[in-house]
Order: C-alpha cells, then sequence, then structure tokens
C-alpha cells in the first residue's frame, strides 16, 4: 500500500441543506388520491469531504415533501465520528455512521443522511484515482438505456405529453414513462393508447402507478395494459405488498417493477425473495448510499433481475454501468440547475461521464438555494 494514502484522513466536512424550487407543482396519483399535496421543492442534502493531505469528494441525498430538516439535522449530528478517519475504509464508516444513530434505526431517514457520506466518499476515491466512478467500481459499458419521467406527470395534458415525448426523443433520451392511478382508469388508458399511437410500436414506453391501486385494480389494468406492449408497469400496488407484486409478474407477460420507496438493502432483500419485480429500482440515496446499494447489485443479479434505480441520474447513470445486465437509468432534468456539468443523452442512451468521481462540482445557484450549513473540522 501506498504510505501516504493509508496516512490519509478526513479533516473537514461541510454539510449543506438547499432546496430546488421546482417551476410547476409536480402531481402524480398520489396526489389525486388525496394521499400528498402537489410537490413544489426537493429538499437536497449535500456532503463534502476533504482529507488532510487535499483530497475531495462530494456526496448527495434528497428527500420530497418532507424530511429535508431531518436528514440535515442526523447528519450534522453523526459527522464528527467520521474525523480522522481513513476516508477508504468506506464498508466499515457506512457501520460506524449507522452506529452513531442507532437508536433512529438503519432505514429511512437516517439511512438517507449516511448517504451523502457514503457517496462523497466514493466519489473522493474515484477521483483521487483519477477515475470515472463507473470505472472505479468496475463498469460494463460506457452508456446505458435511458428513458424520461419528468414530461409524463398526471397534470400534464395528454395533449401535452405528446409534445414532452417528442421532444425528449429529440433529445436522443430512448423511453417515455407515464404516470397513471387516475381516478377515473378511462382516462388512463386513452393518455397511454394516445402515446403509443404518436410514438409508434418501435419506442419503448412505461408506465407508472405510484402505488394507487389495490389488487383488483391492478389486475384489470394490467390486464389491459398487456395490450400497449409496455416495457413495464411500475408501482401498481403499496411498495411493502410484496406477494401482491409477486402475483402480478407471474401473471402478466408485462414485467413489474417497483422498489423505489424502500429504504434498506434488507428491505430489497425481501422484495427479492417473494419475486416482487422483474425490475428492481433502488435509489441509492434512500437506501443508504452507494455501499447498501452494491450489495443490492448484487442480490438482483443473483436473482436474475433487471435494473432501473430510481431517479438522481447523476449517480444512477454510474451505478446502472456496473449491472451485468442491460439496465435503464430514469432521465430528470430537475436537478441540472445544481451543477455545473450535464450528462449527454444520444441515441436512447445516457453516457456515463468520463470525469473523476461523479463529474460533478456545485454551482452558485446551489449555494444560493442552500438553508442550513454547517462545517465539522478544519480545512486542509
Amino acid at each position: 500500500m501506498n504510505p501516504s494514502l493509508a496516512a490519509d484522513s478526513i479533516s473537514w466536512m461541510r454539510i449543506s441543506s438547499c432546496y430546488l424550487p421546482l417551476a410547476t407543482p409536480i402531481s402524480d396519483a398520489k396526489v389525486l388520491t388525496g394521499r400528498q399535496k402537489p410537490m413544489t421543492e426537493v429538499a437536497l442534502l449535500f456532503v463534502e469531504i476533504q482529507t488532510k493531505d487535499g483530497h475531495e469528494g462530494l456526496g448527495i441525498s434528497y428527500s420530497k415533501r418532507a424530511g429535508g430538516p431531518g436528514q440535515f439535522a442526523h447528519a450534522k449530528e453523526i459527522a464528527p465520528v467520521l474525523l480522522g478517519e481513513d476516508p477508504s475504509d468506506i464498508g466499515r464508516l457506512w457501520v460506524k455512521l449507522a452506529w452513531a444513530g442507532a437508536s433512529v434505526g438503519r432505514s429511512g431517514l437516517s439511512t438517507q443522511a449516511i448517504a451523502a457520506f457514503d457517496v462523497a466518499l466514493y466519489d473522493l476515491k474515484a477521483r483521487r484515482a483519477n477515475l470515472p466512478l463507473a470505472k472505479l467500481l468496475g463498469a460494463y459499458r460506457d452508456s446505458v438505456a435511458c428513458y424520461n419521467t419528468s414530461g409524463g406527470f398526471l397534470h400534464t395534458p395528454t395533449d401535452q405529453l405528446l409534445v414532452n415525448a417528442s421532444a425528449s426523443r429529440e433529445k436522443g433520451i430512448g423511453g417515455i414513462k407515464l404516470k397513471v392511478g387516475q381516478p377515473d382508469r378511462k382516462l388512463d388508458i386513452s393518455r397511454v393508447e394516445a402515446v403509443r399511437k404518436h410514438l409508434g410500436d418501435n419506442v419503448p414506453l412505461m408506465v407508472d402507478a405510484n402505488q394507487q391501486w389495490d389488487r383488483p385494480t391492478a389486475q384489470r389494468m394490467c390486464r389491459i395494459f398487456e395490450q400497449f406492449d409496455l416495457v413495464w408497469i411500475e408501482e401498481p400496488l403499496d411498495a411493502y405488498d410484496h406477494e401482491g407484486h409477486a402475483a402480478l409478474a407471474a401473471a402478466f407477460d408485462t414485467p413489474i417493477a417497483t422498489g423505489e420507496m424502500l429504504t434498506s438493502a434488507a428491505e430489497h432483500g425481501d422484495l427479492i425473495r417473494h419475486r416482487g419485480a422483474d425490475y428492481i429500482q433502488p435509489d441509492a440515496p434512500r437506501v443508504g448510499g452507494i455501499t447498501p446499494f452494491l450489495k443490492i447489485l448484487s442480490q438482483a443479479d443473483s436473482a436474475g433481475l433487471m435494473l432501473a434505480p430510481h431517479f438522481a441520474m447523476e449517480l444512477h447513470v454510474h451505478l446502472a454501468a456496473i449491472y451485468p445486465t442491460e439496465p435503464w437509468v430514469e432521465h430528470f432534468d430537475w436537478l441540472e440547475p445544481l451543477f455545473h456539468e450535464r450528462l449527454e443523452t444520444r441515441d436512447g442512451r445516457m453516457l456515463v461521464p468520463n470525469r473523476p468521481g461523479l463529474g460533478l462540482t456545485l454551482t452558485d445557484q446551489a449555494r444560493a438555494w442552500t438553508r442550513e450549513q454547517v462545517e465539522v473540522g478544519k480545512r486542509a
């Protein structure tokens, strides 16, 4: 081992709570069923880490509608345990952070706070090696099939859905995902039918019910949607109804996708054991970072499942690139104002950045949207 690397240690961290405003309030089926209000902002948790030798890393986590202040508070409380630690020992440090907040559990808000530290440590390690994160972890590909979600929400009129779908395709995005779950099921069917007719039979098309159907409704809708040759039907049932999802996956040709709302590797393990998905959709910030995400990938690969990580394309393009079976990555342009860099889409695929680490640096706008910030330790 290089003695200079072995002797390096974490000397400084900056934890920031940033709120990204959305230009248009976002509605999906959870809003129409009265369970949630339209989403107007995304809370981002950034962690910047520096070592005494001057190596740096940037980590990210997030929360929608609620949880931003809680994530920041937990991150601020547990951060000091990393001072003086070797930044290369990422797995051990994940466990140390988890034990620092053990009384609030190892899933949900607590591990979502840990995620920002974990991602920052991987970013630091890849930057120090002068490698993109995907290459550090072991990439299978230099680009990943991608699909757009942000143009297909339920608040979008059908005519605009068609415009948005065409615009996404013109930008080099491969697939189109539509939100479904309207109280009027006929409206869901007509919207999917209109977009399928507009795109033609060969363009990948997905739908997402955001957990808003009961089992009988899901059975009916999955049967009806078989005619549209969808890539998948996403979250037809409650996120924790693994048996129900497994029954749908066994009954229909159209694959079932779920997993984005699960918040630990253990919860994903339960989903996989139940065979509750054809496409598994882990979200690295939600499950606690890259360390638990890699455990999920190992289980999913052993079970022969396909992969489509949720949201945060800036991180997930790297993690999808390391999966043995051809995956999908979700294109959302919401986070673009936060970073100087842009991801490139071409011929239906998202290119893995060749910049070291995640290849991301924060903009002045991200700093301006920061509401709370704390520094721990001393800068080199």
